[in-house]
């Protein structure tokens, strides 16, 4: 049986605090991400599109096959995000002056205060909340959710890097169960198979 001095307090349980720190990030990644949702719909766009503007505005001007190496996502749905964007004015599509060949994406700056002002209520709170902590507590807060951040993205390149099926590759009939469309000599030798089925 442990027992504590008097005076002194019996040090937290190393792995509880550990826990309830996983549990905060988890609580705040789905409260951001239902935010998110939010003002994705007063927008309409989709929560992939907002988080694929984000990055522009963070790493652009920027390639579609980098952003889509980066997001995980395919190349063809990578290239549906782009186009709901610049149709929205959210971007736009410009020659890479590296490579006049290639193209880069980039955000849109007047566009900026219109997404703001969707998060204002949020950045407000923001700092209520940082108004409560000293200098020094800031710091150490913004080098955890750094750390965090940088682990989480090295966690991410560590998965493999094919990206996800085509979504076009799937039947779209309504009604039905969605299967990957066979190439045309299998769908052949299927129906050999299967005489009179269609």
């Amino acid at each position: 049986m442990n027992s504590v001095f008097p005076g002194e307090r019996a040090l937290p349980d190393r792995g509880r605090l550990n826990q309830a720190v996983r549990d905060a990030l988890r609580h705040l990644s789905t409260q951001l991400s239902l935010l998110t949702h939010r003002v994705g719909g007063r927008l309409e766009l989709k929560g992939a599109d907002l988080e694929c503007l984000d990055l522009i505005d963070t790493c652009g001007p920027i390639g579609p096959s980098e952003l889509a190496r980066r997001t995980g996502l395919h190349p063809a749905t990578m290239t549906g995000i782009i186009d709901r964007l610049e149709r929205g004015g959210w971007i736009t599509r410009e020659r890479d002056p590296h490579d006049r060949r290639a193209v880069v994406v980039q955000v849109v700056r007047s566009r900026g205060q219109e997404l703001l002002r969707m998060f204002a209520g949020m950045n407000a709170a923001l700092t209520e909340i940082c108004a409560d902590y000293t200098d020094a507590e800031l710091n150490v807060i913004a080098r955890f959710l750094n750390q965090t951040a940088d682990a989480g993205r090295a966690a991410a390149e560590e998965l493999p890097t094919s990206p996800l099926p085509d979504p076009s590759a799937y039947s779209r009939h309504p009604g039905r169960r969605r299967h990957p469309r066979l190439p045309d000599k299998f769908r052949r030798h299927e129906a050999r198979q299967h005489p009179g089925t269609g």
